[in-house]
């Protein structure tokens, strides 16, 4: 019995120890596989038990946002991915020391060529960690596109705009630029609507008009009273400004051109007009002497 249990493991052996790779001084056998698949498969399993365990945490814990669950997973995932990788290389034989030293150089010129992509880097982990812009918030740029955060990676952010586009923004522009976040100002965010009148117009009766348009608008909040006012007298109209306050910052484009025509509506009712720009050209007369040839 003991023969028959040392001939199987004998032949095991025989099958774990053979070559599949045989370069010189270097081989690879078959529990070199087996061996990388193990650490591949506990590297998995490590992971997946990471992030039950920091979900669990954070459960506990109410000051850990989305953002840093998000940052820690993906930190976490990192360390294990270059462990397993390091790993791997030394089970198959392979000692990566003297690739390391020897490329140093070329690390360097990665190092000037990359240094974007890690400031992007560094950047998400602003973003993940301190949380001032997360998944759902509404951004403005600088440039005046809106949209909507769907995803905040560790290089970058995938930004919807109301176009339906979806912008791939490098999450330096995020920390670095001026971002305007709707969603982590107040809940109520003042706008106004600019309309200028024709000269004569009742100013009072135009005040009241625009006042009217806001109040009966259902996006226009009632907490805050909107108000109007009256900026200069312009080159061929009187100019006012509409100021209200309203939740609806997402579709507040769609508020304003409603307003609009409920004004235009208005003003047409009670025969106030709109001016277009107009110029006063004067024309000098002056004597011209024509010599006939």
């Amino acid at each position: 019995m003991e023969e028959q249990v040392d001939s199987i493991w004998a032949k095991i052996q025989e099958i774990l120890e053979f070559h599949l790779i045989d370069l010189g001084t270097y081989q690879l056998s078959i529990y070199n596989i087996i061996v990388v698949l193990f650490i591949i498969l506990i590297a998995r399993l490590f992971t997946k038990t990471f992030a039950n365990f920091l979900k669990e945490k954070i459960n506990k814990e109410k000051d850990i946002n989305d953002g840093k669950e998000l940052a820690l997973l993906q930190i976490g995932k990192y360390v294990i991915y270059l462990l397993t990788f390091l790993l791997v290389f030394r089970s198959i034989g392979i000692d990566i020391t003297p690739f390391i030293i020897g490329s140093s150089a070329l690390f360097v010129g990665l190092g000037f060529g990359l240094q974007d992509a890690f400031k992007d880097f560094i950047s998400g982990l602003i973003l993940l960690f301190e949380g001032n812009v997360v998944i759902g918030d509404i951004i403005e740029f600088e440039n005046g596109i809106l949209g909507k955060v769907k995803q905040i990676s560790l290089r970058t952010s995938k930004v919807r705009t109301r176009d339906g586009i979806v912008l791939i923004v490098p999450n330096s522009q995020l920390t670095n630029n001026r971002v305007i976040n709707w969603t982590n100002s107040n809940i109520l965010t003042r706008f106004h609507i600019s309309v200028g009148v024709a000269y004569g117009s009742d100013t009072k009766l135009v005040e009241q008009l625009l006042i009217d348009v806001a109040k009966e608008d259902p996006s226009i909040s009632e907490r805050i009273v909107p108000f109007v006012r009256f900026l200069n007298f312009g080159e061929s109209s009187l100019d006012f400004e509409l100021h209200f306050w309203s939740e609806e910052i997402w579709k507040i484009e769609f508020t304003k051109s409603r307003m609009r025509f409920e004004i235009d509506q208005k003003f047409r009712d009670n025969n106030i007009s709109i001016p277009f720009p107009q110029r006063d050209l004067h024309l000098k007369s002056s004597n011209i002497n024509l010599e006939k040839s």
